[in-house]
């Protein structure tokens, strides 16, 4: 177990560690910003004169027209939803983004959550688009055009399943797809179909890196260094990045 744990999640606890110890609150300086705009978003909704307004710039449905719902996406991303405790997103956002700013850096993470997220926001106008009777599930019923995205969680599933190819912890990114896909067999909602376009989305850009890399280490006559190396330092321990 023990050495499952240091191959699993050592370079990763290594990342995180360096950064708490040198850097401590800074490092986290983005996540705790996200953390707080959640809770006030939040708080806010939950007004009877704050819903409209908090519904108005931050929550996206497949009814909205397209241009509308890709201007209130990122702030989505921070919109828990109304039908689950705020504490869970809270949590999911402060580990999940939290390792993900220190080990990717502030605009990455924000990249990588917003991509996720879009995926997921664009799959339900396409599995409505598809219908209910779609082959392999991968339609929607047309009463979920009124339903709002999953709000931070996509991003989060989205996230750790990056970090984990990052870091090579295989178990780990495989538990959560293994997860995800539990979550729609059980329950079979637009959320749980949101998420799994969200990893089908970070996926992609996995691929994508991993190939650009892969390309450009054959360009330059040296060996790849693969998708996992993209931040490391030469002597093989993970760069800190702000």
């Amino acid at each position: 177990m023990r050495r499952f744990a240091r191959r699993e999640w050592g370079a990763l606890y290594a990342a995180v560690r360096t950064a708490l110890v040198t850097r401590k609150w800074r490092a986290l300086a983005m996540t705790l910003g996200a953390v707080c705009l959640t809770a006030v978003f939040q708080l806010v909704q939950n007004q009877p004169w704050g819903y409209g307004p908090v519904q108005n710039i931050g929550s996206v449905r497949a009814e909205d027209p397209l241009w509308l719902a890709l201007l209130r996406t990122p702030l989505s991303l921070f919109v828990p939803a109304l039908d689950l405790p705020v504490w869970g997103a809270l949590a999911q956002i402060l580990l999940v983004f939290g390792i993900a700013e220190i080990c990717l850096g502030r605009l990455r993470t924000l990249l990588i959550a917003y991509a996720a997220t879009l995926a997921g926001t664009l799959y339900a106008r396409l599995g409505i688009a598809l219908g209910p009777d779609a082959p392999l599930g991968l339609g929607l019923p047309a009463s979920d055009a009124q339903v709002v995205d999953t709000g931070p969680s996509a991003a989060v599933v989205g996230l750790a399943v990056y970090v984990c190819w990052r870091h090579r912890a295989w178990v780990t990114g495989a538990l959560v797809v293994v997860a995800m896909v539990v979550e729609v067999l059980v329950k079979c909602n637009l959320a749980g179909k949101e998420h799994l376009a969200a990893i089908a989305g970070v996926l992609v850009v996995c691929a994508v890196v991993s190939w650009r890399q892969r390309r450009s280490g054959r360009s330059s006559g040296g060996p790849s260094s693969g998708g996992w190396r993209e931040g490391s330092t030469r002597s093989g321990a993970p760069a800190i990045r702000s």
